[in-house]
């Protein structure tokens, strides 16, 4: 089975008088144009997880995700796409939102379920796929090895050289597979992850658990805004502000908490002058939905 799309992800300068002043160079990765619904590291993550499934003769894709899951919307559009039937196993009580709308018109069955029983995954899976041999498991995010293998391609569409590298934070799984890409093409680009939950220290240990070798990069962990999907008017603001003045859409819950952290630490003198830095735009704009009584 074919499982593979078009990767059309241009780079792009942003420009604001703050990075004049400060004598550097941001560009923005547009991930996000890969595809509608598998966009951004979705699509990348999702790429060899489908090609596993598919040398292993599986025909049913089953993964997890919140009820706002931007993983769990592009596994259902991805199973459509290239024939695999698709359950998401929700957590939490049983909604109905934009999202889940979307998952259900690409042919994907939701099971919702309590969100202690959520935290043990493979016994979710076991309790309702155990005897299903064309049952694919995939993790909550595609967190894995498999996700950061595609992750790590990013690299490979790299024209130019970057002094810093920006990135959301959420599993560990896009930052791993970035550096390894990096590290692969000898590259001394000084990788920045964001990580999107409070008190994000703890993403070292899940960005390590997927490096090909050890690796010096920086966590910025002071842009979680209060944790997970959590915002406030400042961040908004810049929402707002940044779609107004670049026309590039974000959504608040990553590359908006990521493009934040690189507008602040230019302001706070963080880059040298001439450096470049190129932030990574990892899709998931239809967060957004999630998010209308914020705007």
């Amino acid at each position: 089975m074919k499982t593979d799309v078009e990767i059309y992800s241009p780079v792009q300068q942003i420009k604001d008088q703050l990075f004049e002043d400060k004598g550097i160079s941001v560009y923005i990765k547009r991930d996000d144009l890969i595809h509608p619904m598998i966009s951004g590291n979705k699509w990348r993550k999702l790429k060899y997880i489908l090609k596993a499934a598919s040398a292993a003769s599986k025909t049913h894709l089953v993964t997890f995700g919140g009820a706002y899951s931007n993983h769990l919307l592009a596994t259902a559009a991805a199973a459509a796409k290239f024939g695999f039937k698709s359950t998401g196993i929700v957590r939490g009580e049983e909604v109905e939102n934009d999202t889940l709308l979307l998952c259900r018109l690409h042919g994907m069955n939701l099971i919702f379920t309590d969100r202690e029983s959520y935290r043990d995954k493979p016994a979710v899976f076991n309790k309702y796929f155990s005897d299903d041999t064309d049952a694919f498991f995939i993790d909550e995010g595609g967190a894995g090895t498999d996700g950061a293998k595609g992750c790590a391609e990013l690299a490979n569409e790299l024209t130019e050289t970057y002094d810093h590298i920006f990135c959301a934070c959420g599993t560990g799984t896009t930052a791993a597979g970035i550096i390894n890409g990096l590290q692969s093409h000898g590259l001394n680009t000084q990788f920045n992850a964001v990580p999107v939950f409070k008190n994000g220290s703890f993403m070292r240990g899940e960005i390590d658990k997927y490096l090909s070798a050890p690796a010096d990069y920086t966590l910025h962990t002071a842009y979680d805004f209060g944790g997970y999907a959590k915002v406030n008017a400042e961040l908004i603001a810049f929402i707002k502000s940044f779609v107004a003045n670049t026309g590039i859409l974000i959504e608040p819950v990553y590359t908006g908490k990521m493009l934040y952290a690189v507008y602040d630490l230019a302001a706070k003198g963080y880059f040298k002058p001439g450096n470049k830095i190129l932030a990574i735009h990892t899709g998931g704009l239809l967060g957004l939905l999630g998010m209308k009584g914020k705007f």
